[in-house]
């Protein structure tokens, strides 16, 4: 009787014990995972509209520019710099941590490379002297403060080197739209967004520096309009926007 009860306390912690190694194997493959392959995120505003909407949750590609300290959980050190670096294209939509505190992710589209001169005159980005060109796509429907529709351009614009995206542009006044030129740095970026007239990004704060890049945004796997919160499962079919699920990003 004794060796019996002892034998079913050795499978007990037997068991135990496996369960444990399982979760243990379990989470070091999701963080091996989330640092070399790839990390979900989701956006919480509407600086990159239309391309990307509130509650869009994507997939951002961590060995797109090589890895840094940021590709790590807590942006631990013990990366120097990055390794196996590969530059990002202009047109690119990448995910970096905000040069001025190194910690908040953002995600712009990359306009400007190391030695680009970057302008922005009466709504028009400026490349090395020359404009972008822009063709006009009609309206773009968003809501305004009160919830009602609100109508703005929306443009297809073309990068140098042939990237075609989509933006949103209302004026051409005001700072953000009339900037004064500058030069990329050496190892640095210049990031907008494509809701142009409402984007914190690089003509507010300056450069991305290389080592900030975190990854490249790939596609979306999941979005939701936000009318439902997460115990209205009865309104979810209608809060999901199926036609953006598993979208590629442009």
């Amino acid at each position: 009787m004794a060796e019996t009860e002892a034998s079913e306390k050795n499978k007990k912690k037997g068991g135990l014990g496996e369960t444990i190694k399982t979760v243990l194997y379990a989470v070091l493959i999701a963080l091996v995972v989330r640092t070399v392959v790839v990390e979900p995120f989701n956006i919480p505003s509407g600086s990159m509209i239309p391309t990307l909407l509130i509650g869009d949750y994507l997939f951002v590609s961590k060995y797109s520019y090589g890895y840094s300290r940021h590709s790590l959980p807590l942006s631990l050190p013990l990366i120097p710099g990055r390794i196996f670096f590969t530059e990002p294209k202009r047109g690119d939509v990448a995910v970096f941590k905000w040069p001025r505190d190194n910690s908040t992710d953002y995600i712009k589209r990359i306009v400007g490379l190391p030695g680009d001169r970057i302008q922005v005159k009466a709504g028009v980005l400026y490349v090395n002297g020359q404009p972008v060109a822009l063709k006009e796509l009609g309206d773009f429907v968003r809501e305004n403060s009160n919830g009602g529709p609100r109508r703005v351009k929306e443009y297809v614009e073309t990068l140098p080197g042939g990237k075609r995206h989509v933006i949103i542009h209302e004026t051409n006044e005001g700072y953000f739209n009339n900037t004064e030129p500058v030069v990329v740095p050496p190892d640095h970026y210049f990031a907008m967004g494509d809701n142009r007239d409402r984007s914190q990004d690089s003509r507010a704060w300056g450069f991305v520096p290389a080592v900030n890049l975190v990854g490249r945004a790939e596609f979306l796997f999941f979005s939701v309009n936000g009318s439902a919160r997460w115990y209205e499962f009865w309104k979810w079919p209608s809060a999901i926007r199926f036609s953006r699920l598993f979208d590629s990003i442009e």
